[in-house]
């Protein structure tokens, strides 16, 4: 694995090509995906049933089958093993128990002049959630965007899947069974985002999409926002990580696979105090690669786009890190605790060596959408409030609008808007 020190000459060339990590070339697939959508939103299911023919490679004969069963859905959770399916009721409730810690609430605030103001919370009525299917199948990102949605009151739930060759993952039936899902469908990449946010014969349009997917997915995602609300436009998954010479190599060696081996693109990079640590953690990364079954996936991974960088202090590697902002952070130190008033920016921080990446990715609680590419700078995990709008509340009584109208209708007259203060004004003489 490359090893980079903050004092080398080219250090900056280094960083910025770490930081350049998330430049995904959505200008350059914009068109296609345009061009995918302008078909779903004209033709339909006739588009669809034509996309799923080219990309996922069967024949949808009727529309019917564009819908999965939820009888599938019930035989696959009765026929999975039993401390699988425990595995999968353990996480569920743990993922609801955190998000229902998450709702905010409605309320109203009373002033002395009879002014009421308020904000009243609501749920979204239809969320679209897309779960990807294609390198694998991911039935934990169904938990972890259904049962958001679950928790914020949404009425209806509607799931997205591609199904290569017409075959579709049993635990992800099992989980969508779980979570109660009604509509599910299979259909996949950009087709999908469009057919959700413009509504087909079959598939119902949805107020807002979640989850993760590839290129194609997240530029379908850019392009019909607005048209209806999405949590995030999403790239490939990332770690970093902040070691001492207390960490562990081969703790800090696996972790950092632990993303590499999701996709060519992921990104994985440790910062380290500790050269020794630097380079007995990128030895372990040879020897575990050899032992993995995604290993070229994750070489590939790692020789582009992963490396572990040697700072001079922690204050050094803190701040790098948060101009990197990863989608993961973990932090091996003799106390973790002590710098997560430092940390800045992370989809998510795991703190101390016996939590590694992978509990958030499942069993934790917390939800494992994350902000990826540094835009957890201004993005947060996938949350209830993914789900949920606000709407403002107003009540002047007579004794407000007394006291606060004619500063109101000053400034409309100001901005030149007669009618506006005229609306406020002829309340004021009207005693």
């Amino acid at each position: 694995m490359k090893i980079i020190n903050t004092q080398d000459k080219n250090f900056k060339e280094e960083f910025d090509g770490i930081l350049a990590r998330a430049k995904s070339d959505i200008k350059g697939v914009s068109s296609i995906v345009t061009g995918i959508i302008d078909e779903i939103v004209e033709e339909g299911n006739t588009a669809l049933k034509r996309h799923i023919s080219k990309f996922d490679k069967w024949e949808v004969k009727d529309d019917n089958e564009l819908l999965i069963s939820t009888v599938d859905m019930e035989n696959a959770y009765n026929n999975i093993d039993e401390k699988l399916r425990q595995a999968l009721h353990t996480t569920y409730d743990r993922i609801k128990k955190y998000h229902e810690k998450q709702l905010p609430k409605s309320w109203l605030d009373f002033e002395s002049n009879g002014t009421i103001l308020g904000q009243k919370v609501s749920a979204v009525d239809r969320a679209g959630l897309y779960i990807p299917g294609g390198k694998a199948a991911y039935p934990s990102s169904l938990l972890m965007n259904a049962i958001p949605a679950i928790v914020a009151g949404v009425e209806e739930i509607v799931v997205c899947t591609p199904t290569p060759d017409n075959e579709i993952n049993e635990l992800l039936l099992a989980a969508c069974h779980l979570c109660g899902i009604k509509k599910a469908y299979k259909v996949g990449g950009a087709s999908a985002v469009a057919a959700m946010a413009y509504g087909t014969e079959t598939i119902p349009k949805v107020d807002v999409i979640t989850g993760p997917g590839n290129i194609f997915v997240a530029t379908a995602k850019k392009l019909v926002f607005g048209e209806v609300n999405i949590d995030m436009i999403a790239g490939p998954s990332e770690i970093g990580i902040l070691a001492d010479s207390s960490a562990k190599p081969k703790y800090l060696a696996i972790d950092l696979l632990s993303q590499a081996e999701h996709d060519e693109m992921a990104s994985s990079i440790l910062i380290t105090t500790d050269e020794n640590i630097a380079k007995q953690t990128s030895d372990e990364v040879e020897n575990y690669l050899k032992t993995l079954e995604r290993e070229t996936i994750a070489r590939t991974s790692i020789d582009n786009r992963g490396a572990i960088i040697v700072a001079s202090c922690m204050d050094e590697a803190i701040e790098l890190m948060n101009e990197i902002a990863p989608e993961h952070l973990e932090v091996m130190t003799v106390n973790a605790f002590e710098l997560l008033p430092y940390i800045k920016h992370a989809g998510a921080i795991f703190l101390g060596e016996n939590t590694p990446e992978p509990i958030g990715d499942y069993v934790a609680g917390p939800n494992h959408t994350l902000p990826t590419g540094s835009t957890a700078k201004f993005y947060s995990p996938l949350n209830v409030e993914n789900f949920m709008k606000k709407s403002s509340i107003i009540n002047f009584s007579k004794n407000a609008i007394n006291e606060l109208g004619e500063a109101c209708a000053l400034l409309a007259d100001t901005e030149g808007l007669t009618a506006h203060a005229k609306s406020v004004r002829v309340r004021l003489e009207d005693k």
